[in-house]
């Protein structure tokens, strides 16, 4: 794809495989642009695995990472879905296995166990209800006050919701994405003293969340510059923002759909290094082999899915996710 030419071409190919296999290409935040650009839709792992579940399409070709294209797998146990690049793994998701949940849930007899969406589905198969980040909060404030929480696996999101809902009986397993944890309250602190008059947007995610509500709670940044959201968050903020800049916390993919969503604002990567290499191996041509030979097919054993999808529903039940709602 260096030229428009051949970008061109490809999209086209691209189109013309997945109209011949009947197949919807659903495409996650983080993904390359012209990943993006190619896709049905593009959104967050949840989102797009709920239109999984809804779409006539067959077959799904799920450009993301592996636990993303289970998830879906989960929802749409009757349709095929397709990783392009199953190697496509995630640091987060592989801090946790269902081993640790079971001896965690030893210790802690009766404890309700939370667990984001960015797990395997072995993980989710062994916890009570999954969150997103946009209504981590809402599945925490379901739980009965005096009953205990294991939320995994992330700890800043779980420090966050720790934080929001003001609950001190959460246990949070100590997980985390390196790329957000390498979005550091120093690198957010230079930025926003650089651009005084720049929007924050941060992903709770990131291991700077504490840190910009700090630089709020001293007075370094006016509280209305800032705002801890999900990348749905994010899209939908992005498309109503009147600041000249935003500085964005988080995977630096999302650039692309917010700048596609408001294009007279700027806006910058705090850290212009979070890139998640798991999300960038699927290539353009990667995707053509998945279409043309329907390679890349995700399976989940019957009881695991049953298991999972028990936990996904019932987050669902609490309330319709944000759209983006990682």
């Amino acid at each position: 794809m260096a030229t428009v030419n051949a970008s061109q071409t490809w999209a086209a190919e691209v189109r013309r495989l997945a109209d011949e296999r009947g197949a919807v290409i659903l495409a996650h935040n983080y993904q390359r642009p012209e990943i993006q650009d190619v896709a049905d839709h593009t959104g967050d792992s949840l989102a797009l695995s709920r239109l999984a579940a809804d779409v006539e399409a067959d077959t799904i070709v799920f450009c993301g990472v592996h636990f993303m294209a289970e998830t879906a797998k989960i929802l749409a146990p009757e349709k095929t879905v397709l990783l392009p690049e199953p190697k496509a793994g995630c640091s987060l998701a592989d801090t946790i296995t269902a081993e640790d949940v079971r001896a965690w849930k030893a210790e802690h007899p009766g404890a309700v166990v939370v667990a984001y969406v960015n797990t395997t589905a072995a993980v989710k198969a062994e916890t009570d209800i999954c969150c997103t980040s946009s209504n981590a909060a809402d599945v925490i404030r379901s739980v009965p006050e005096d009953t205990e929480i294991l939320f995994l696996p992330d700890q800043f999101l779980g420090a966050h919701v720790k934080r929001v809902t003001g609950r001190e009986n959460i246990h949070v397993w100590m997980g985390e994405c390196h790329v957000h944890a390498g979005i550091d309250g120093a690198a957010l602190r230079e930025r926003a003293a650089a651009e005084p008059d720049a929007e924050l947007y941060v992903h709770p995610e990131c291991g700077c969340a504490t840190s910009a509500l700090y630089l709020v709670g001293e007075g370094t940044v006016p509280q209305e510059r800032v705002k801890v959201l999900s990348t749905g968050g994010m899209l939908a903020a992005a498309e109503t923002t009147t600041a000249d800049k935003v500085l964005i916390a988080t995977e630096t993919g999302m650039l692309h759909q917010l700048r596609a969503a408001n294009p007279d604002t700027s806006f910058e990567p705090v850290n212009p290094r979070a890139e998640c290499h798991y999300m960038k191996m699927i290539t353009g041509e990667k995707l053509l082999e998945s279409l043309r030979t329907g390679s890349g097919e995700i399976r989940v054993d019957t009881a695991t899915a049953d298991r999972a999808r028990r936990s996904v529903e019932r987050m669902i039940a609490i309330g319709t996710p944000s759209r983006g709602g990682e």
